[in-house]
């Protein structure tokens, strides 16, 4: 059995894998869920259940939270308060930068270093070569707990700003929704026309596979601001293609909204002179220059 008990607070579908894995290694590891069946299975295989939050907490050294969102968090460890100080707190609740840093500042006025986590696996990947982690906020915490850690998969430390590993998290969740969108809209279309899925899904993926290549490449430009260099296809000409993927949609009695707003921004790109450019020049217009609009939509955020 290992020295360090942990707890694990939530028993949702990643939480379960979690703990999963530290029971797998040997590790003393107590869970608490709102529903208390969902402990059941673990509890069958060696975990400890607690009947409260706080009972949870009081068994290990070592808290990991994974709940639903940053609300659920609070409402599970605001009451707590002072019973956390001491505790290493390792929240892997998807948010935001802002949410990551206030619940820092919180957690260490009652004495609780904090780190905060985003997992970049579903729940089968964890404790698998495929899962990564990453995490930012107290090194120490990192540095003492980082067997553990790497229990769930591979592990990133991005520096003491709490809010730096929510930032990446949810850069490359960003990512994938966009592949998915359009990976759907592609169905949708060849579906349109008869043809299933399946028969389409191996070029699609050899293409996209293919294209990941262009990452690194767009990373080189705009770090560099130079959109322009090593262009091999412009993006006057990709703008003036795209009316055939919104035109084809609606030909083939689709929507076409999962990946008009690119369209958009091409075409704005080009009249404000930039057709001679590649695509990652877009980014240009996401909110450099444009503080108004960012704003306007971190507070459409807030609303949520």
């Amino acid at each position: 059995m290992s020295e360090t008990p942990v707890t694990v607070l939530g028993l949702g579908d990643m939480g379960t894998a979690l703990a999963r894995a530290l029971v797998k290694a040997g590790h003393r590891t107590t869970v608490w869920n709102r529903t208390a069946a969902k402990a059941e299975a673990l509890a069958a295989e060696g975990a400890l259940t607690a009947g409260t939050a706080g009972e949870a907490v009081a068994a290990s050294p070592l808290v990991v939270v994974c709940l639903l969102d940053y609300d659920s968090v609070r409402q599970v460890l605001e009451p707590l308060g002072d019973a956390l100080s001491g505790k290493a707190v390792v929240n892997l609740t998807n948010g935001t930068p802002r949410q990551a840093r206030d619940l820092a500042a919180w957690a260490a006025g009652h004495g609780a270093p904090y780190l905060d986590g985003g997992i970049m696996a579903v729940p089968p990947m964890i404790g698998t070569p495929a899962a990564f982690l990453l995490y930012s906020g107290s090194p120490v915490v990192f540095a003492d707990h980082r067997a553990v850690l790497d229990l769930f998969g591979e592990s990133h430390h991005l520096g003491e700003d709490p809010g730096r590993a929510p930032l990446y998290d949810l850069a490359l969740l960003s990512a994938m929704y966009g592949m998915f969108s359009g990976v759907l809209h592609a169905y949708a279309l060849v579906r349109s026309d008869g043809v299933a899925a399946a028969d389409v899904a191996p070029l699609l993926g050899r293409w996209l596979t293919a294209m990941s290549g262009a990452v690194d490449g767009f990373a080189q430009q705009i770090d560099s601001g130079d959109h322009a260099t090593g262009v091999v296809s412009n993006l006057a000409m990709q703008s003036a293609a795209f009316v055939n993927f919104t035109g084809s949609a609606g030909d083939q009695g689709i929507s076409p909204e999962l990946i008009a707003p690119i369209g958009d921004l091409m075409a704005r790109r080009v009249a404000d002179g930039h057709g001679h450019e590649g695509l990652s020049g877009l980014v240009e217009l996401l909110g450099a220059g444009r503080p108004g609009a960012v704003q306007g939509w971190c507070r459409l955020g807030d609303r949520a």
